[in-house]
């Protein structure tokens, strides 16, 4: 049911990453819905009928042009990787509308070594990671701060092939970290300040060009491809249902990482986030980063995973707990606990 409250609010993302879902999940729980898109990124927002109202822009240099505008509407800001990526912390901390999230912790999951930080002190097991090229003995994969979605990523079996492959990328910030064989997972997360519950709310793995596809030919056949290295930039996501017997795990890790961040970045981590590791054949959870907000991999439950079937029974997509959040937020008289 409806309530006339949720009218008095517009919830608004920009239109990329996991927008779709977002702005569904609002209409969904009774609100007014904005799409702020650059010019010519508008055309799903239209075509799926998600966005009640579409701002476009000529680049996103001037989104704070449209936050007035935003701030009349009652707008809450939902955050995701894209958002991130185009705005940068600084202009999100500067932002009038109303925003859902923990400014604080964009810090955090901007940085690799405070991110590296805050995983170990929440206990969890994550790869070797090597503070020079000269100390390289074993394969390793070079990563990029900031939310790239892959791009750039590259592998180096000694300081040999590092030093070939970093002159591409002058003055990038990058840490250096073991390779851990196994599958890749992601684990979505939800946690409310509210109710000071967690919830999972669906795994996925990345499908990455060209990596997945490297592993279609035969070694023979790869050899013979010159100039050929892997890359890893995300195309795509398929979702996993992991072995139950793994859940006690996820789950604790998923609580552990909350707890810390009320002490580092204080009121913490709420809403939707994901653990990004490897599951070795030991059965283990590796983890090499989090993403301290909505990631593209939710987009494959759209109508819900089988974890929000089990918990809702219904159709909740990561977008429409967040719509859910702040719609109980709202009827509580408690929507500055979970907006800045």
């Amino acid at each position: 049911m409806h309530t006339t409250a949720n009218l008095q609010y517009t919830i608004a993302t920009i239109g990329s990453h996991s927008a779709l879902q977002i702005l569904k999940g609002a209409k969904d729980e009774g609100f007014k819905t904005i799409a702020i898109c650059k010019k010519g990124m508008e055309k799903p927002y239209r075509m799926f009928n998600v966005a009640d109202e579409i701002i476009l822009i000529n680049s996103y240099n001037e989104f704070e042009s449209v936050q007035e505008y935003l701030v009349e509407q009652n707008t809450i800001l939902i955050p995701h990787g894209s958002f991130v990526a185009y705005l940068g912390e600084a202009r999100i901390k500067a932002l009038k509308p109303l925003y859902f999230g923990t400014k604080a912790v964009l810090d955090w999951e901007s940085d690799r070594e405070k991110q590296r930080e805050w995983l170990l002190k929440a206990g969890l097991k994550l790869p070797m990671r090597f503070i020079s090229p000269e100390d390289i003995d074993r394969p390793v994969i070079v990563k990029f701060h900031g939310a790239k979605g892959g791009m750039g990523y590259f592998l180096a079996k000694n300081k040999e092939d590092f030093y070939s492959k970093i002159g591409e990328h002058p003055d990038e910030k990058f840490t250096i970290q073991e390779y851990i064989v196994g599958v890749p997972v992601y684990i979505h997360y939800f946690y409310s300040p509210l109710t000071n519950e967690l919830e999972i709310m669906g795994f996925d793995k990345r499908y990455e060009s060209n990596v997945d596809s490297l592993g279609r030919i035969s070694a023979r056949d790869q050899i013979a491809l010159p100039n050929v290295d892997p890359s890893y930039v995300v195309v795509g996501n398929i979702p996993i249902v992991i072995r139950e017997s793994l859940l006690p795990k996820a789950i604790e890790m998923g609580e552990s990482v909350v707890e810390v961040s009320k002490e580092i970045c204080s009121p913490g981590l709420y809403g939707p986030f994901c653990l990004e590791g490897v599951l070795t054949p030991l059965q283990e959870f590796v983890i090499f980063e989090i993403s301290a907000r909505i990631v593209a991999g939710t987009n494959v439950y759209m109508r819900g995973s089988p974890y929000t079937a089990l918990k809702y029974n219904k159709h909740v997509s990561n977008g429409r707990r967040i719509a859910m959040e702040i719609k109980f937020a709202i009827e509580q008289g408690k929507l500055n606990k979970i907006t800045e």
